[in-house]
């Protein structure tokens, strides 16, 4: 899901509002949703190379660390800049939040795009089998990301 999302729904959603809204009221949701799609690919690339481990298809391991710690880095200047672009959309409408400048899907957006990060590079934010609700209801937290323990080890 994560790759139909980061190549065709996200990037549909972008196009679809550039066609339907003017730039200038839709300057914060659009980051969000941009913030929300490279975090989605990044995602969907490291589901690719755990299914290439599991099928012993080869990849170059030091070079996809490489590119996760950057994008790691990267995803965290993104999601700072967050509140400068909140402002700047703010600027854009005479300080107001008006209801055709969609601020509050802006909101959902960028909300979504940080909790995304925090699902790949933090901790898993997603209960996808009885045996992650069975490790949340024992250890009263949620389990470390898998590509968080992946970077930690420094290895995929």
């Amino acid at each position: 899901m994560e790759k139909f999302h980061a190549f065709i729904s996200f990037p549909s959603l972008f196009i679809y509002l550039i066609l339907t809204n003017s730039l200038r009221d839709i300057f914060f949701l659009l980051y969000g949703v941009l913030v929300c799609i490279l975090v989605l690919i990044q995602g969907q690339h490291y589901w690719k190379l755990k299914l290439y481990s599991l099928i012993d298809k080869p990849f170059n391991q030091e070079k996809n660390i490489t590119f996760f710690k950057k994008s790691k880095k990267l995803n965290l200047i993104l999601i700072g800049l967050i509140p400068l672009v909140f402002v700047f959309q703010l600027y854009q409408n005479d300080w107001r939040i008006l209801p055709e400048n969609l601020i509050s899907w802006g909101i959902l957006a960028n909300l979504f795009a940080v909790l995304e990060h925090v699902n790949y590079y933090n901790r898993q934010l997603m209960i996808d089998n009885l045996s992650d609700l069975e490790y949340l209801k024992r250890n009263k937290r949620l389990k470390v990301a898998s590509l968080a323990k992946d970077l930690k080890e420094n290895a995929l």
